[in-house]
Parts: structure tokens; C-alpha cells; sequence
């Protein structure tokens, strides 16, 4: 039987992938139409590259997100292949507390302080006309995510789980 907490993270992860993937394929059709209106229609569109532009930040930092619960970012294990492996784990802990506390200090608490300020200067971008801070809130929700996967990592370093944020399909 599954907990509680096991059915949150199940949902937050099908979420997280289906915004990516709506946003993505969003990205394409925008840059898609970009190209077909500019050079075909000879007519291009003003706001196109802007929504691209804000497009790729979401998707950027919601996918490093995706990217970190799999387990897909890059990694130098040059250091670490030939340590015993409790200075593996160790290594491990060290990266995972890193991971989470830059995401904290940078992504969350820089991020929330970012969309506050443009919020409050009433920032809109040129060509859309949208609030930028709807477009730099993707700093915190990316934050929040990929602090909960290596908070989540963390504490399976500790308990020794081995089934945390394996794929879910």
C-alpha cells in the first residue's frame, strides 16, 4: 500500500512532467510560427521570440528539476568511482546538501526576492505585455521542486530507500 506522502509525490511528478512537456511543445509551435511568418508569410510576428525567450526559462528550470528526481544531470564520478563505498555515500550526502541548499538560497530566497521586486515595480516585457514576474516565478517553483528531490535523495541516503524518485511510468 502506498502512503500518503508516496501519492503527493506520485502527483507532484506527473504534474511536473506533464508542464514540462505542455510547455515544450508550446515552445515549438511558438518558434514554429516564427519561422513560417517571418519567411513565409514575410510578416514576422513582434511577440513571437519573446515568448520563446520566456518559454525556454520555464522550461529550462522546471526540466533541471525532472532532470535531477531521474537522476539525468551530469556528473564527474571520475573522483568517486575509485573511493570505498562509504566515501561514495559520503560524496553522495555532501552534493545532495549542496544541491539543496543552493536551490534554497538562490532559486527560492533570490527568486522570491526577484518576482516581489519586479511585481512591485510593475515590470511588463515589451512586446507581450505580461508582468515579468510571472515569467521569473519560475525561479522559486524550479527552487521548490529540486529542493524537495534532493531533500527526498537526502533523506534516502540516510534510510538506505532505494525505490525514491525512481521513473514512475
Amino acid at each position: 500500500m502506498e502512503s500518503q506522502s508516496g501519492k503527493l509525490w506520485k502527483a507532484l511528478n506527473r504534474g511536473l512532467d506533464i508542464c514540462v512537456v505542455g510547455l515544450m511543445a508550446f515552445l515549438v509551435i511558438d518558434v514554429v510560427w516564427q519561422v513560417c511568418s517571418r519567411y513565409l508569410l514575410a510578416n514576422p510576428s513582434s511577440w513571437t521570440e519573446e515568448l520563446a525567450t520566456f518559454l525556454l526559462v520555464w522550461v529550462g528550470l522546471l526540466g533541471a528539476a525532472v532532470a535531477l528526481r531521474e537522476r539525468a544531470h551530469l556528473g564527474i564520478n571520475y573522483l568517486t568511482a575509485g573511493m570505498r563505498p562509504r566515501a561514495q555515500h559520503t560524496a553522495e550526502v555532501f552534493a545532495l546538501a549542496s544541491t539543496a541548499l543552493f536551490c534554497v538560497l538562490v532559486f527560492i530566497y533570490g527568486g522570491t526576492a526577484l518576482v516581489v521586486r519586479t511585481v512591485a515595480l510593475n515590470q511588463l516585457s515589451p512586446a507581450l505585455g505580461i508582468h515579468m514576474g510571472y515569467v521569473y516565478l519560475a525561479l522559486p517553483i524550479g527552487g521548490l521542486f529540486m529542493t524537495g528531490y534532493s531533500l527526498r535523495r537526502l533523506a534516502a541516503c540516510f534510510f538506505h530507500v532505494t525505490s525514491v524518485d525512481r521513473p514512475h511510468r
